[in-house]
């Protein structure tokens, strides 16, 4: 058993490192306390030492050359809160390689590079943490990887990308329309500059490969998980869909089949009475149903200096068990797979086609979807005496493949101007 401190060792100090930082300093003998655990910080890799932080650091606490840091014997933990592929990933590795504890916040690095890190960290037999790069503050790898060990999960889905969830919420609350809220959203500092991975749903979809993971024992890559982003969704969607009974989220969903697991990132219709309905704003949740406990809600912020960095502090302290013999914690192994091809999923949907407003439109386009065993639930149509009029369905539960068949006949009748959305509906629990 190690006694006395535990040197850490952070690479990078912008938001989350800088909250890190505080926490690991105003509340170290707190922390202490309750765990047992003697955190000192030793060193902070910056690129640039001149520039104004909002903490202060003795100068000999900075450091511009990783090998300080793998070359420090009473460094035993290593926090890469960089960001980005390189030379994160690379860093990951040296400092495993050093024999020294990870813990990471990034979900681009566990995204395209989980397999090969996770056995690095077996093959060394130190621990690799990271509960901050999927949910921020929610402690949910945990739960997944301790807690729900002995469960056999179904299925998990979530809102895990809070500038999307802020977007739609403003856009349901206050009828604007996408740019006008995306535009609020940067300003208020919710949406980079170049909001790109967050709207068109990479950020989400780079999460959902860790959760799904932890859920199903098997490592998706990115190019296999079918993701969908929310630009395209207008007012008059969310309007119709309220009409329905339903709510537009952008979903990150994993579910194991049968036939193979089923992975995306889309804007879905979610029933106005789902728990995972009333998470607005910027807050997180994801949605668990396992054979055993079933359903199971984990809520909170996503995102943000102090819950980030308390998911990190968590994973610092979980290492220093592990470094102090009073624990122990390898990454869990899995295989590699691929998910199910979307021709072959099957599921409801939303269909808003706007359309020539004149007699038997409806008729045409009800005997071609039913032609391609398409069978409508609900149908809304509107307006009178102009060009393009909505006509609004809710599909029953069809083959995917089925259903672009239809549409692509469809958009052919001359009667129809435009295909105008088409969105995922999950029907309940």
């Amino acid at each position: 058993m190690r006694e006395g401190k535990i040197g850490v060792a952070i690479l990078g100090l912008g938001t989350v490192g800088q909250g890190v930082v505080e926490i690991l300093s105003k509340n170290r003998a707190m922390i202490c306390n309750r765990s047992g655990i003697d955190l000192e910080l030793k060193k902070v890799l910056v690129r640039n030492l001149n520039k104004k932080r909002d903490i202060e650091l003795l100068p000999e606490i900075y450091a511009q050359d990783y090998n300080e840091i793998l070359q420090d014997k009473n460094i035993n933990i290593v926090v890469e809160l960089m960001g980005g592929l390189n030379p994160a990933k690379e860093y990951i590795e040296a400092a495993l390689k050093a024999k020294k504890a990870v813990v990471t916040a990034n979900k681009a690095v566990l995204a395209n590079y989980a397999p090969e890190l996770f056995a690095l960290a077996r093959e060394e037999n130190v621990p690799l943490y990271y509960e901050a790069s999927v949910g921020g503050g929610i402690p949910l790898i945990g739960p997944l990887n301790e807690s729900l060990v002995g469960n056999n999960i179904k299925s998990v889905m979530g809102i895990i990308n809070g500038t999307t969830n802020y977007i739609l919420t403003k856009m349901s609350k206050e009828g604007r329309s996408f740019q006008d809220v995306l535009a609020e959203a940067k300003a208020l500092g919710y949406a980079e500059a170049d909001p790109s991975a967050d709207i068109d749903g990479l950020d989400a979809a780079h999460k959902l490969t860790v959760l799904i993971a932890l859920a199903f024992d098997t490592y998706i890559g990115l190019a296999d998980i079918d993701t969908e982003g929310i630009r395209n969704i207008d007012i008059l969607d969310i309007s119709f869909a309220k009409n329905f009974g339903y709510a537009i989220k952008l979903l990150a969903i994993g579910k194991k089949t049968d036939s193979g697991i089923e992975a995306g990132v889309h804007p879905t219709l979610i029933p106005l009475n789902h728990p995972l309905a009333a998470v607005n704003d910027v807050y997180n949740a994801v949605f668990v149903n396992s054979m055993e406990v079933g359903e199971l809600m984990f809520f909170g912020r996503g995102a943000g200096r102090y819950p980030t960095a308390s998911a990190v502090v968590g994973d610092i302290v979980a290492a220093g068990r592990v470094i102090s013999g009073s624990g122990k914690s390898l990454p869990r192994k899995f295989t590699t797979g691929k998910t199910k091809p979307i021709s072959e999923t099957s599921g409801s949907f939303y269909i808003r086609l706007m359309v020539a407003d004149r007699p038997g439109v409806l008729g045409e386009i009800a005997a071609i979807l039913g032609q391609n065993g398409v069978s409508v639930a609900s149908v809304i149509q509107e307006g009178r005496d102009q060009d393009r009029v909505p006509l609004v369905f809710v599909t029953h539960e069809v083959n995917q493949g089925n259903l672009a068949r239809s549409l692509q006949t469809i958009a052919s009748l001359s009667c129809v101007k435009e295909v105008a959305n088409v969105i995922r509906v999950e029907r309940g629990y």
